[in-house]
């Protein structure tokens, strides 16, 4: 279970990092929440993966520690507002300046041909 997720952490983190460094704005938005979900399962997998773990900690038993889900539920909800800022930021950029590239410069009319 540790492997599989260390793998999707993995795959979540590459993905999401070779999308915020593409040129448009989309991806790079795309390429944020991917690497917010990574970072989640990071944060969740730090608290130990348990099964049938007790909610509360009774006596010597094993327990779900409580911090890594808390962790992880802020997490959630900073990665919300940053992903919706990212997404008003494009918009108002698109609108001002008429393209969505990240960087803000006009692409050559004949390399728009070309495509």
């Amino acid at each position: 279970m540790e492997s599989l997720y260390a793998i999707t952490t993995g795959i979540l983190a590459a993905c999401g990092l070779f999308l915020t460094l593409r040129g448009r704005s989309f991806p790079v938005v795309v390429g944020l929440t991917l690497l917010s979900y990574a970072v989640n399962l990071f944060l969740f997998s730090m608290g130990g993966l348990t099964s049938n773990g007790a909610v509360i900690l009774d006596g010597n038993g094993s327990y779900a520690d409580p911090l890594p889900q808390a962790l992880v539920l802020t997490a959630i909800v900073i990665g919300f507002a940053m992903t919706a800022f990212a997404v008003i930021l494009a918009m108002r950029a698109r609108g001002d300046m008429g393209n969505d590239h990240v960087d803000g410069r006009q692409m050559d009319e004949s390399r728009e041909e070309r495509r």
